[in-house]
């Protein structure tokens, strides 16, 4: 994680070589672009190995990815000059689990707000919002509920801390 956290510090400084980032990303496998615009507070773990993002995205704040996730178009067979893909957004709070396959077709692909992309699911579509979606291709299993609202915790939710 730490070296993670270095790569997309040294991404903001503009006398850094590009070049350099882009070379240190790819010794852990990860293809993300220069044009992919990050929130705060995204956690990419396990050093994004296996990580593939398409140039057109946006990520929200509190994402977290894990290892072997791709955001990618599922039309690679047309030009890309030909396709109306309009790019994906990940919305704040999501979670996209190990080997998650995020595929895009026509116009914008969004991954709501607060939504998890199981480990190894295939998603062609787009979500609402505090949703499970797991499954070839994916599908919605359950909803979650919106643990960010005012004067609620997240204690006993994915990721809490309890007191000792």
């Amino acid at each position: 994680m730490a070296w993670i956290k270095l790569i997309f510090f040294l991404r903001r400084l503009r006398f850094v070589p590009k070049r350099f980032v882009y070379e240190m990303l790819f010794w852990y496998g990860a293809d993300i672009p220069w044009t992919v615009k990050f929130g705060d507070n995204v956690k990419i773990h396990h050093r994004g190995i296996g990580v593939v993002i398409h140039p057109r995205t946006t990520i929200g704040n509190r994402v977290q990815i894990w290892h072997g996730v791709t955001l990618g178009r599922a039309d690679v067979f047309r030009s890309p000059h030909d396709s109306d893909f309009g790019g994906f957004v990940v919305e704040d709070d999501a979670l996209l689990c190990a080997g998650a396959k995020v595929l895009g077709g026509s116009g914008t692909t969004r991954v709501g707000r607060g939504t998890i992309i199981a480990a190894n699911a295939v998603l062609l579509e787009s979500t609402g919002d505090w949703e499970v979606w797991a499954g070839i291709p994916a599908r919605k299993v359950a909803d979650r509920k919106d643990v960010t609202r005012p004067g609620r915790t997240p204690r006993g939710t994915f990721g809490a801390r309890t007191s000792l």
